[in-house]
């Protein structure tokens, strides 16, 4: 009896160790997934092109809201607004780089901002579409320190979500009203940083990346054809190395 006892004991020693090494091993497979590098795709190769500020139009901004110094497309915050391509798209991968240049700064990019809503805006009015939210940290924080809470309807870390006309059904995790795209995970970086986006938009489904890392999006997008747009929504932003390929 004694010996089956140990052997017994052993079995359950050899088991137990084995369990561990397999969490040890899961646990340092987990810890190299984090360490591994983003993957950013740069708008370079076959099909991309670069738009630059004459790629653009203003759509019911102030004459002087727009201007570029460098290859910098650079709004002055002076208005609401938006300034929109020359060209409407509908599947087509886009890259940018944007940079806030005041706390708690307030912005995004529009896509498939249709035609007919754009030619109707009134001077101040903002665009319609799917917005990427382009937001400072510091938008959050005085949000929690004036409501006493955490906000709950948005992050700052790349929402997609449906305005006006618009509709969509977003990724999860999602906003309480069920139409905000929350980020899986936080990867912007706060004002005065450059930061770099990725969105690929075909077939009513967008998603994106930020800083190299998928994080939101949604599908059944309405419309799915329209105009990109750049938002004025008072505050200064920079943006850059935008590049646009149109998908079949």
């Amino acid at each position: 009896m004694s010996q089956l006892y140990a052997s017994i004991s052993a079995m359950l020693v050899l088991t137990l160790s084995g369990m561990m090494s397999l969490t040890l091993v899961a646990q340092e497979s987990s810890s190299e997934s984090q360490k591994r590098p983003a993957a950013l795709i740069d708008g370079n190769g076959p099909g991309w092109q670069k738009l630059t500020f004459e790629d653009f139009v203003n759509v019911n901004c102030k004459p002087d809201t727009w201007s570029q110094k460098d290859g910098i497309i650079v709004c002055n915050g002076n208005c609401n607004g938006g300034l929109r391509t020359q060209e409407p798209y509908t599947n087509f991968e886009m890259v940018m780089q944007w940079k806030h240049l005041r706390r708690s700064g307030n912005s995004g990019v529009f896509i498939w901002s249709p035609k007919k809503v754009l030619d109707q805006l009134q001077p101040g009015a903002l665009p319609q579409g799917i917005e990427i939210q382009i937001l400072d940290h510091g938008y959050a924080e005085d949000w929690k320190k004036s409501k006493g809470q955490n906000p709950d309807w948005f992050t700052t870390h790349g929402d997609v979500f449906p305005v006006g006309a618009a509709d969509m059904q977003p990724f999860l995790p999602a906003a309480p009203n069920g139409k905000r795209s929350f980020p899986s995970t936080d990867h912007s970086k706060g004002v005065g940083e450059w930061n770099h986006y990725y969105v690929r938009a075909i077939n009513g489904e967008v998603r994106l990346w930020v800083n190299g890392i998928e994080v939101s999006g949604g599908t059944a997008c309405q419309p799915d054809t329209g105009f990109i747009v750049l938002e004025a929504e008072g505050a200064p932003i920079e943006f850059k190395d935008i590049c646009v390929r149109v998908l079949p």
